[in-house]
């Protein structure tokens, strides 16, 4: 019998842990090439720019997840519809991969279209739902969809599983949007969604957010959507632009410890100009 001579032994351990670590690099990088394509399919299916609406301004903050090798699926938008409206979304698709991106980018696409069909919120969200049921996929999103008129200031809104809407008004008052809302997207079918209507008048404003700014290992839910109560407050007493409150919202976000996509839609009323003496 013979024995293998230790540095015969040292040589095969150092072989195998070179294979296994050139397995778990091969890995690595077939993840991180994942990543890669699904941050650009997200980032292409988001919109590169907000409408134009005399009298209100808009402002978005969006800052996609890349934790752990992953990203998520928040979206987004706003577009004018056929009747002059506004239609504003934002959503959370569940998942963090290639596939909620893509599932993402068919929500928001579909919202589009179906937009041309009717601009009533409700029916809208039914509508999409039925749609991505008819998908046959196992995914879900959770949803806000917004119709304003710009030229009556009037939100109707309609919210499939998602977080309530923060509004604050120029005079002090502020707080969660109250309304019954339904299931998320892609659940149940026939479901029917509530609408609630809001008005805006000169300098308020209406913040959307996905669960990324508000909710985390750091801070619940709750003390999430009172941070952004309060900053919306201000905004709107001090009659700060929509631009800024966005940002502040955003660099909330940086509190919660957040692992997930952090998206946020700012609608505020412009405030008249100061007449000359």
């Amino acid at each position: 019998m013979t024995r293998k001579h230790p540095t015969d032994d040292g040589d095969e351990l150092l072989a195998r842990l070179g294979a296994l670590t050139a397995q778990a690099r091969e890995r690595a990088e077939l993840q991180r090439s994942r990543v890669e394509l699904a941050v650009a399919l997200q980032q292409g299916m988001l919109p590169t720019s907000l409408p134009r609406v005399p009298g209100f301004r808009l402002a978005v903050e969006y800052q996609p997840a890349h934790h752990a090798l992953s990203v998520g699926g928040d979206w987004y938008d706003a577009f004018t519809m056929p009747d002059g409206c506004i239609g504003l979304s934002i959503g959370d698709v569940q998942g963090h991969n290639i596939e909620a991106a893509a599932f993402m980018g068919q929500v928001r696409v579909g919202l589009r279209a179906l937009a041309s069909v009717t601009s009533e919120p409700g029916e809208l969200l039914t509508r999409i739902n039925n749609l991505l049921l008819s998908l046959g996929t196992d995914l879900f999103a959770t949803c806000t969809f917004v119709r304003l008129d710009p030229s009556t200031g009037v939100l109707q809104s309609a919210r499939a599983g998602h977080i309530p809407i923060v509004w604050a008004t120029a005079d002090g008052r502020s707080g969660l949007a109250e309304d019954e809302g339904g299931p998320p997207l892609g659940v149940l079918p026939e479901i029917t969604y509530p609408v609630t209507e809001h008005r805006l008048f000169a300098g308020d404003v209406f913040v959307l957010v996905t669960d990324g700014v508000v909710e985390g290992p750091a801070l619940s839910l709750d003390e999430g959507l009172d941070h952004v109560v309060r900053l919306a407050g201000v905004a709107a007493v001090a009659g700060m632009e929509a631009t800024s409150l966005a940002t502040a919202v955003i660099k909330g976000a940086e509190r919660v410890g957040h692992t997930d996509d952090a998206a946020v839609l700012v609608v505020g009323r412009e405030r008249p100009a100061p007449h000359s003496p």
